[in-house]
């Protein structure tokens, strides 16, 4: 399957280098297409409409306000599309790639390194076919999950976010360390790698994050008073806050 990306910002980038095949690329800034063109060992065309004859999906990595404009040049030459444009549901999609095959999904940040999530909006099944190559190309970059539309700004604000706050705990514990005097690529090391490691060892428990907390933590040990201090600090009201706060219209 011939992919084209239409954008090519930092999530069809993660996509591009997740995939690893040659891509069909184009964006108005046309260095940051041969940048990704030759990084992939595909092509930076001279417009949408050209790598929407070209490719099979056209994969919309565009500026979602730019739906309407992109798709008068795409739509009479696009065979499917998927969408990776926040906010932009499957009816308005459907409205402005009348006939065509149509796909909404969000990727997170580490499908770069096949190790990411992407939520698809449950639909209805169209090409059925089409809609196992769709499936089968996204699901090569992590976790794949079908979501029903209506929760999909709630899994975007969970998944798609989550990596900026995980790098945020990271940067935040080794802070404290260096506070204490250890270096910080050592630090960073150590955290790091503890956070890779816990995610694995949770997806393997079944994701029963009480069994793991219970686990490392003895009562009156130092667990204990490291999650006693990260309670009253207020870290779970401090993550409910962050998801109110994305999925609150911007005003």
């Amino acid at each position: 399957m011939q992919i084209g990306l239409i954008g090519c910002g930092n999530m069809a980038r993660a996509l591009a280098r997740g995939w690893g095949r040659p891509v069909l690329c184009a964006d108005p800034v046309r260095e940051r297409a041969v940048a990704l063109a030759r990084e992939t060992g595909g092509e930076a065309l001279d417009s949408n409409g050209e790598v929407a004859r070209r490719g099979d999906l056209v994969v919309l990595c565009h500026k979602p306000a730019q739906l309407e404009e992109v798709a008068a040049e795409l739509a009479e030459h696009a065979r499917a599309v998927a969408s990776i444009l926040a906010g932009v549901t499957l009816e308005r999609l459907r409205g402005a790639y009348p006939g065509r095959p149509v796909y909404r999904l969000v990727p997170s940040l580490p499908v770069e390194v096949r190790a990411g999530v992407v939520v698809r909006a449950a639909d209805r099944a169209q090409d059925p076919e089409l809609d196992g190559l769709v499936r089968a190309l996204f699901a090569e970059l992590g976790q794949l999950v079908d979501v029903e539309e209506s929760l999909l700004e709630v899994a975007t604000g969970v998944m798609s976010c989550a990596p900026a706050y995980v790098a945020l705990v990271a940067e935040a514990q080794v802070d404290a360390a260096v506070r204490h005097g250890m270096a910080a690529a050592q630090a960073s090391e150590l955290v790091v790698q503890t956070l890779a490691g816990t995610a694995e060892l949770l997806r393997r428990r079944g994701y029963d994050t009480h069994a793991v907390r219970g686990e490392v933590t003895s009562p009156g040990g130092m667990t204990a008073r490291g999650l006693a201090a990260l309670e009253r600090g207020g870290v779970r009201a401090a993550f409910a806050d962050a998801l109110d706060a994305v999925l609150r219209p911007p005003r």
